[in-house]
């Protein structure tokens, strides 16, 4: 394909990684508000919390295992677009 369809090509992914990226920014701040609050797990300023991304696929809110699959189906949407196009790693860098 031309170069302003693999410019405009590269614009989606952009787009879409940033998606992906509110996606589980979203799904975490409801888990810290659901689950973890109804479970009375806290957390303070400076803590760090650590999971696997699987936990949101076993979430007991529907609402969260529904984005959690929306995020995973938009990653596989975009490493398919990556691997189906001639992109640069230069070209990339922004999904590293």
């Amino acid at each position: 394909m031309g170069k302003k369809y693999n410019k405009e090509l590269l614009k989606s992914l952009k787009v879409l990684a940033k998606a992906e990226h509110k996606i589980l920014e979203k799904m975490t701040n409801l888990m810290l508000l659901g689950e973890l609050k109804k479970d009375d797990i806290e957390f303070k300023e400076g803590d760090t919390f650590t999971f696997k991304d699987s936990i949101f696929n076993y979430s007991s809110d529907s609402n969260i295992r529904k984005l959690a699959k929306l995020r995973i189906k938009t990653l596989k949407t975009m490493n398919k677009l990556v691997e189906q196009n001639d992109f640069k790693d230069k070209d990339l860098e922004f999904l590293a």
